[in-house]
């Protein structure tokens, strides 16, 4: 009797053992975290990765963008110092005029040449100012030595920027005589709020009012007024 009152106890005894291994088998397991998955993310610039420098998103190649960098805008349009002075000057919305009187009087391939010119370029407001009549006089057939004559008196030989200009001012004791393509005279002078005005034969004074239009055969400086030989 005893010895069955044993057994039983002993068995009794296993069995709730082996029931209190599985709980805790359990619980152990269910306690690990699994293992953080492995990422294959690629880098956001792969030139980190590579060594070479990052390339800026805005940056540009264009090089006929990059010849109008240091020219001013004339009449709404871009000027490129890689194009010579008619090429650009047929842009400008301002210079119609000019442009039609180059044409009319034949100047077109002088002032595509090499050059290098200076031209003092009136805008179409300043052809306007002249007396009535006056333009439309000088575009006629039979009057295209005047014209000629008009418009060569705005040209300069030679590539005269302002720096160069406001030298040659400097060094004439405060004005500069400037020998035009039609043989003419035209005085340069500063205008005293570091500008430059030009004045004519006649004592018509222009005032530089876009200078510096870099051209590959010169330069252009945009004026107020038409000069007059």
């Amino acid at each position: 009797m005893k010895r069955t009152l044993l057994a039983l106890a002993v068995a009794a005894t296993l069995a709730l053992s082996a029931c209190g291994g599985n709980e805790a088998g359990t619980d152990a397991t269910a306690s690990v975290d699994p293992a953080p998955a492995a990422t294959t993310d690629t880098p956001a610039d792969p030139a980190a990765n590579s060594g070479a420098p990052a390339t800026p998103a805005d940056a540009t190649t264009d090089a006929t963008a990059g010849a109008s960098t240091q020219n001013p805008m004339v009449g709404g349009a871009p000027m490129f110092a890689d194009k010579d002075i008619i090429d650009n000057a047929v842009n400008s919305k301002d210079h119609t005029t000019l442009v039609a009187a180059v044409k009319a009087a034949g100047l077109v391939e002088t002032l595509k040449g090499a050059g290098p010119f200076t031209v003092f370029a009136p805008t179409n407001a300043a052809f306007d100012a002249l007396p009535a009549g006056a333009v439309d006089g000088l575009l006629k057939p039979d009057k295209k030595a005047d014209l000629t004559k008009v418009l060569t008196y705005h040209v300069v030989p030679g590539k005269l920027d302002a720096a160069a200009l406001t030298s040659q001012i400097t060094a004439g004791n405060g004005s500069a005589a400037l020998t035009t393509v039609a043989g003419g005279t035209l005085t340069a002078k500063s205008d005293g709020s570091g500008g430059v005005t030009v004045t004519d034969a006649k004592g018509n004074t222009a005032r530089v009012t876009t200078a510096n239009v870099m051209q590959s055969n010169g330069v252009i400086h945009v004026v107020d007024t038409v000069l007059m030989p």
